[in-house]
């Protein structure tokens, strides 16, 4: 694979969902959880999603359990979460692992086009963030503790 449009996805649903319906687009890709202390930052996404989706924005979810077990609902459970907690509209993908042999190959990209600190390809908790132009090239990670608002000047950037 050697464009994030080459990826599909398993919605929340179960259907299967190619990444090529966003060309064009700015992606914010980031792997979530429902019960982790940056779960709050569901709100900020939302709010980007909100605020920039008519302009080209896509926020994409990606479940994970695999960080303290911080997700461990079914992807129906998750998904219901999401929405009655945070009112999440932007699409949300079936629970994904991001890190090791079983690595949903979308990760496996993001990790190799933008590696961590040091080069480090591993993600290290939930929430870390891909940003992708709309060329679908991986720009940027940043690490959990990067609040969507204080990543919004960049997304901005790119639209």
């Amino acid at each position: 694979m050697t464009s994030i449009y080459d990826f599909s996805c398993r919605t929340t649903s179960g259907e299967t969902r190619s990444l090529a319906e966003y060309k064009g687009k700015v992606l914010l890709i980031v792997n979530t959880a429902s019960k982790c202390g940056f779960t709050p930052q569901f709100e900020g996404l939302e709010a980007l999603h909100e605020k920039y989706a008519s302009k080209g924005l896509a926020v994409l979810g990606f479940p994970c359990n695999q960080f303290a077990s911080q997700d461990p609902g079914s992807d129906a459970e998750i998904l219901t979460f999401c929405q009655t907690k945070y009112d999440v509209k932007f699409p949300m993908f079936a629970k994904v692992e991001v890190n090791g042999a079983g690595a949903e190959p979308l990760y496996r990209f993001l990790k190799k086009e933008a590696p961590g600190l040091l080069g480090s390809e591993t993600i290290k908790w939930n929430f870390t963030k891909f940003l992708v132009d709309r060329n679908g090239t991986v720009v940027e990670r940043f690490a959990p503790k990067d609040t969507p608002q204080a990543i919004e000047e960049r997304i901005v950037e790119l639209l």
